[in-house]
């Protein structure tokens, strides 16, 4: 099993509600991207919050910050606007090729995912044009490569 279906199979089994974003979404759409760790979304609520972190931790990583879902909660626009934390950090200690990046500043309520699968199971990604615009609202110089090569897919 892969580290990204690993994560996803984790997430799932907490019940909670994800999609994954950035280079593994932007390959599984179709479009050449490389990428190292996995990012991803959830419905931003506090239990979502607590569960997701269960789950990542339950499968052996470990936030890179001294930090706790409770904290990212409780001070997300702090994090936010004040640290230019945009997303929470997670890695493997015995693997440093697993990283995770649980981003903060966005939202998955309200948008559509579409599922792909990958050998037995389904991975949660969030679709094209969400994708597209989560993006440009980013504009980093990857992010808008990542844009060309999606508005290019049929």
């Amino acid at each position: 099993m892969t580290f990204l279906e690993t994560v996803c199979q984790a997430l799932d089994k907490a019940g909670v509600r994800y999609a994954i974003v950035g280079g593994y979404a932007v390959a599984l759409h179709g479009a050449v991207r490389g990428t190292v760790d996995v990012d991803c979304v959830i419905n931003w609520n506090e239990k979502s919050l607590n569960l997701a972190e269960k789950a990542i931790n339950g499968i052996g990583l470990v936030s890179r910050l001294p930090i706790t879902a409770d904290d990212i909660f409780q001070f997300r626009d702090e994090y936010i606007h004040n640290r230019n934390l945009l997303a929470w950090s997670f890695y493997n200690p015995q693997d440093l090729s697993q990283q995770l990046d649980l981003l903060i500043y966005f939202d998955l309520k309200g948008k559509k995912t579409k599922s792909f699968a990958i050998g037995d199971q389904f991975i949660n990604v969030l679709d094209k044009k969400a994708l597209i615009a989560m993006k440009r609202q980013s504009g980093r110089p990857q992010d808008l490569a990542d844009i060309r090569a999606l508005e290019q897919l049929p």
